[in-house]
């Protein structure tokens, strides 16, 4: 892959900080994810702002509804042009094929990926809401769901990357959040890598948030972690 594959997450709550440090940041270098408060807040005109800026967005909205209703936000995701988008595998195999089919009459569709289990969540947050097994027999059955609904990949921890480039293919896309440099503060994530032992266990792209956006200096910081990801490309 020629094109980034660090997506910083823009966790901010208002949107003039989000802008603020987009134009800290290079385009070539990253593209951003824009979530829930921070879209609350901003709405498309947020997301447009930033897409004429150069940046490609990650619109992490994580639907999760009926499927008539996830299928119509999927398509609004697409009609506002954001270059991935993602859905709750939680939501079952006709609300994943309903997203799918959101998509199929798009000249240039973005990427639609599943959320399976949530970084913060450990072995007793997955227990007392009732999913049986550990964390990557949970995360595998809903990639294979997410797949077989024709979706492009799914956001999993670089844990499980291993284990769903052996089970699904090298083809479905892996987005890995809880990413943390060596030099990073863990934060809330349980489950978390760095970029480059995510990258050698098969994650696609990496979500980085903290470490860049809380720096003194984010593009050094950027320029920081992409370098450690191309060398671990190498």
């Amino acid at each position: 892959m020629n094109e980034p594959r660090l997506i910083v997450a823009l966790d901010f709550n208002l949107p003039e900080m989000a802008l603020d440090l987009a134009a800290a940041l290079e385009p070539n270098l990253c593209r951003l994810k824009v979530g829930k408060e921070l879209f609350t807040r901003g709405g498309p005109q947020l997301v447009e702002t930033l897409q004429q800026r150069g940046f490609d967005i990650f619109l992490d909205l994580k639907f999760h509804d009926i499927p008539n209703t996830v299928e119509k936000a999927v398509r609004a995701a697409a009609d506002l042009g954001v270059w991935m988008v993602n859905v709750h595998a939680l939501g079952g195999p006709r609300m994943l094929a309903a997203a799918k089919a959101a998509l199929d009459d798009v000249a240039a569709p973005p990427k639609l990926i599943a959320v399976t289990i949530l970084t913060s969540m450990g072995q007793a947050e997955l227990a007392a809401v009732g999913l049986p097994g550990h964390a990557q027999d949970n995360v595998l059955r809903l990639g294979k769901l997410a797949q077989q609904a024709g979706l492009d990949g799914v956001v999993c921890s670089a844990q499980e990357a291993v284990l769903l480039k052996r089970q699904l293919g090298d083809d479905f896309v892996l987005v890995t959040p809880g990413i943390r440099p060596a030099w990073a503060a863990k934060g809330d994530q349980t489950r978390i890598m760095t970029p480059a032992e995510a990258l050698a266990a098969g994650s696609d792209y990496l979500v980085v948030g903290r470490p860049i956006t809380q720096a003194h200096d984010p593009l050094e910081a950027l320029q920081r972690v992409a370098n450690e990801m191309q060398q671990a490309s190498c």
